[in-house]
Formats: C-alpha cells, sequence, structure tokens
C-alpha cells in the first residue's frame, strides 16, 4: 500500500488536531465493522466461525507490527487494563514519574495498596521529559522494573526508550505505547512489556488493545487477574488449571472478535504501507504546524527535534490568552485538546492543507482578539 492509499482511508472533516485523544476509525475500519456486525445480526449457518478467527489475526497484526511473536501478545480492550495486569504482575520496586499519565501511577499505587509486594520509587523528571540520564543517576538497588510513556501525552516528548534500555541493564522495561503506537518506528524489541490502545493514533475505535511480553517479562510478571480463558484448556471445568505460560494467561475472559477485528485490520493497513512511510509523513505535518505557530509568536513548548517528538504540537499562550486561543480554534472548526493551560494539536499522516488552512485562519483570530 503507498501512503497516498493509506491516507485515502482517513475521511473525518477538515480541522481534526486531535488523535492524541481519540482517533476517527478509518475507512477499512468502518467497512470491516459494517460486514461483521452483519454476519452477527444475520447469524447464517457456519457463518460464526470467523470470530474464532479474530484472536490469531489480531496477534498475527500485532507480531508484524512489534516484532514479538505471536504467542508473546495478547489482545485488550484498552491500555490501562494492560498496565494493570503489569503492575500487580510486579514484584519489587517500579521507577515511574508522578508526571505520567494517570494510568500507570495509579495502576503502580493500587498494585501497592492491594498486594504490597510492588514499591512505586518517584522518578523526578525534567519539566516531564523522561530520559535515560536522569533513570542513571536514580536507579536503586531494589528497583526491578522501569514504567515510561513512549510518548508524553501532555509535552508531546519522544522518549528514548532504547538508550533507557542501555542505562537499566536487565530490569523490565514496562512501555505506554499508546501516544506512538502506529507513528513511531520504535525499537520495540528493547521493552519487555509494550502497552497500547487501537482508539488513538491505528483508527481502530474503542474497546481494542494489545499486550506485548518478552521472555524476560513472562519469567517474572505474574498473571495475578487470569480469568478462565487465561490457562491452556478450552474449558476447564470442575478443575482449576494454572495460567497458560504465554501471553495467554493475561485473558480475563473471551475477547471481543468486533473489537479484535477492528484493530487487526487497522494494524495490517499500517503493516501494508508501514510505519517509516506514516512516520515521515507525520513529521512533515508537524514541522507545519510549528511554522504555523512560529509565525503568529505562539510559543511552542513540546519539541522541535524529529528524535524527540511524534504526532503532538504543544502551544502555551500566555496565561491569560488561553481562553482566546481555544475559542479561536474552536470558532474556525479546528478540534484540539486544551489541558492546564496548554494547547494540544496532534497531527496524523492525512492533516491536508485544508486544516493547516483553518489553524491559520485560527490563529489570525487570535492574535487579534489577543491584542486588545
Amino acid at each position: 500500500m503507498t501512503i497516498d492509499a493509506f491516507i485515502a482511508g482517513f475521511t473525518e472533516e477538515p480541522g481534526y488536531l486531535d488523535y492524541g485523544r481519540v482517533g476517527p476509525v478509518s475507512s477499512a475500519v468502518a467497512e470491516e465493522t459494517t460486514a461483521l456486525v452483519q454476519v452477527l445480526q444475520r447469524a447464517r449457518h457456519g457463518s460464526l466461525d470467523v470470530f474464532a478467527e479474530q484472536d490469531a489475526r489480531v496477534r498475527a497484526a500485532a507480531s508484524a507490527l512489534t516484532g514479538f511473536p505471536v504467542d508473546h501478545l495478547v489482545f485488550q480492550p484498552n491500555t490501562s487494563q494492560g498496565i494493570m495486569h503489569a503492575m500487580f504482575g510486579l514484584t519489587g520496586n517500579v521507577l515511574l514519574s508522578p508526571g505520567e499519565f494517570p494510568s500507570l501511577p495509579i495502576a503502580a499505587v493500587r498494585a501497592q495498596e492491594a498486594l504490597h509486594v510492588v514499591q512505586p520509587v518517584w522518578l523526578e523528571t525534567d519539566h516531564g521529559k523522561v530520559t535515560p540520564g536522569q533513570i542513571r543517576d536514580q536507579l536503586e538497588a531494589g528497583i526491578g522494573a522501569v514504567a515510561v510513556s513512549l510518548v508524553d501525552a501532555r509535552t508531546g516528548y519522544l522518549c528514548d526508550i532504547e538508550g533507557i534500555r542501555q542505562v537499566i541493564g536487565d530490569r523490565l522495561l514496562i512501555v505506554d505505547a499508546i501516544q506512538g503506537f502506529g507513528v513511531v518506528d520504535a525499537p520495540w524489541s528493547v521493552a519487555d512489556v509494550v502497552l497500547s490502545g487501537g482508539q488513538k493514533w491505528c483508527r481502530a475505535g474503542w474497546g481494542t488493545g494489545i499486550m506485548a511480553l518478552s521472555d524476560r517479562a513472562l519469567e517474572r510478571l505474574t498473571p495475578v487477574f487470569s480469568g478462565f480463558t487465561g490457562t491452556e484448556e478450552d474449558e476447564p471445568w470442575e478443575e482449576v488449571p494454572p495460567p497458560a505460560p504465554d501471553a495467554r494467561a493475561y485473558r480475563v475472559s473471551n475477547p471481543d472478535p468486533l473489537a479484535e477485528a477492528r484493530l487487526a485490520i487497522a494494524l495490517e493497513e499500517i503493516n501494508d504501507v508501514g510505519v517509516a512511510a506514516i512516520n515521515a509523513a507525520v513529521a512533515e505535518r508537524v514541522s507545519s504546524v510549528i511554522e504555523l505557530a512560529d509565525e503568529f509568536a505562539i510559543a511552542v513548548v513540546s519539541s522541535r527535534d524529529e528524535q524527540e517528538r511524534a504526532g503532538i504540537v504543544v502551544l502555551e499562550p500566555p496565561a491569560g490568552q488561553v481562553t482566546y486561543l481555544t475559542a479561536s480554534l474552536h470558532n474556525h472548526g479546528v478540534t484540539a485538546t486544551t489541558r492546564q493551560g496548554r494547547v494540544r494539536l496532534s497531527v496524523h499522516a492525512a492533516t491536508s492543507e485544508e486544516t493547516l488552512d483553518m489553524v491559520r485562519a485560527a490563529f489570525v483570530s487570535y492574535g487579534t482578539a489577543a491584542s486588545y
């Protein structure tokens, strides 16, 4: 698939710059959903077998994207549930920033409170940026795992997980990948646990996610929340077998095959065009948004370095002018996220010239309002 063919699958209205919150589903995902819903609706004899095929399909697609073997991958309904599996499965101390998206620190604290076998150690960061140097300087003897976001949801900072691996040795590296999965060509093999939902940059809709585990993670983590589908038995009647030795152990119940199909086809498209091509298109459009912000003297507080950014551009107007910028974007049909005095624009491969023109018009209005 060419990048142009991939971009043709984006059918949202111009002005949408909020993939960091949710990505409108792709045409392929919408069509796949309609087709399978009709199969479920009619339930013709033998037709329901297709749903049993979706688990292997989504794991194969995730394997092609991440490089993890299929038996090291398990479908999850969202990133947060996978994070809970990882945190409750740890023993010892886990180093992480308290400024990460709440899924990570809350899961660590909940695990500590419930099981008393894991202890969060809070990392001091450079204005929210988690770097290998900071981790190296704050490693303690009892730390057995490090947890980070691949891309920070507030700053847009792309974490150097390869550098982190070099400084943490054989400790577990847990990566919340949702803000970069599908658009960042990351070295997934350096991570021990990779967790991502599909509702943002993958454009697969809510209720979709994946958890990938290394051999080291399978050996060291305990599958605390392992349900009846997490064993090696299809239906373990009148017995309670141990959790499966592979990633299946992190299943609680039967997955939603419709959600698996949505994520599978989304990942298949990404694999077809290649993450590198998608990343290049995103990088070009992010640069265009930064140039527009510079033209109108709006402070860009996310990184300008392509090695430290993904698809997020964060703007920080003067404190008294945040409302002006938010209102101007809204009035010109630009969908974005305003949080804690900053405006986050999330740019994907298909961000069009029409969308950029809408941003320009919004910036003109903002500049006029701010000057009064």
